[in-house]
């Protein structure tokens, strides 16, 4: 998993209540298996019309937006299903940060796991990023996660919150597999204990 330290992007906004994770991949891309690839299909029912065309008025069609790392949410983003393919989707269309005043708890976790970093804020300082976001291409933001700070556009700073370990995680790009690897020592000198008693 790419390690996330600090994060320069344009922020798009995104101002949806309860954008579930139907609406963020729909289910005709749940096919497939594979992390990569979904990042056509991220929000298709909004971002296509029924011809297959780009809806120009749909923000991340939007020239300012089309390669936006960060998107500044509505209230309660990721409700619905627990399909990890929501978190793939953004991570393979290039978003690393999702900036809101709720999440729901499953897409919460999974995002994590796949190196998106979920900054929650208040609703007056979503109102503030959201004023941000609507710059266009003057829209950049700065995440700093080991400072636990966003950056706005004129210079102004946020300080968030974040779970220490989920913070690890992110900093040092480790996903489950990955926490596990980093105690390998710890696990092969169990087994080799285990292995001098082989009546255990």
């Amino acid at each position: 998993m790419e390690k996330f330290t600090v994060l320069e992007g344009v922020a798009a906004p995104l101002p949806i209540v309860n954008v579930d994770t139907d609406r963020i991949i729909p289910k005709q891309y749940l096919k497939t298996i594979k992390r990569t690839g979904l990042g056509k299909g991220l929000f298709s029912e909004m971002r296509y019309r029924d011809d297959g065309s780009e809806n120009p008025d749909f923000v991340l069609n939007q020239p300012a937006y089309r390669n936006a790392k960060i998107l500044v949410a509505g209230d309660n983003f990721g409700c619905g299903s627990s399909r990890e393919h929501a978190p793939w989707a953004l991570a393979d269309f290039g978003i690393r940060c999702i900036i809101s005043t709720s999440f729901a708890d499953i897409f919460f976790n999974n995002s994590a796991k796949n190196g998106i970093l979920l900054i929650t804020v208040s609703p007056e300082d979503l109102e503030k990023l959201l004023d941000d976001a609507n710059r266009g291409a003057n829209a950049t933001l700065t995440i700093d996660l080991e400072n636990q700070i966003i950056k706005g556009p004129d210079g102004g700073t946020l300080h968030f919150d974040i779970d220490p370990g989920r913070k690890h995680n992110l900093l040092n790009g480790l996903d489950d597999i990955g926490l596990t690897l980093e105690k390998a020592p710890a696990i092969d000198a169990y087994e080799q204990k285990l292995a001098e008693r082989p009546w255990a």
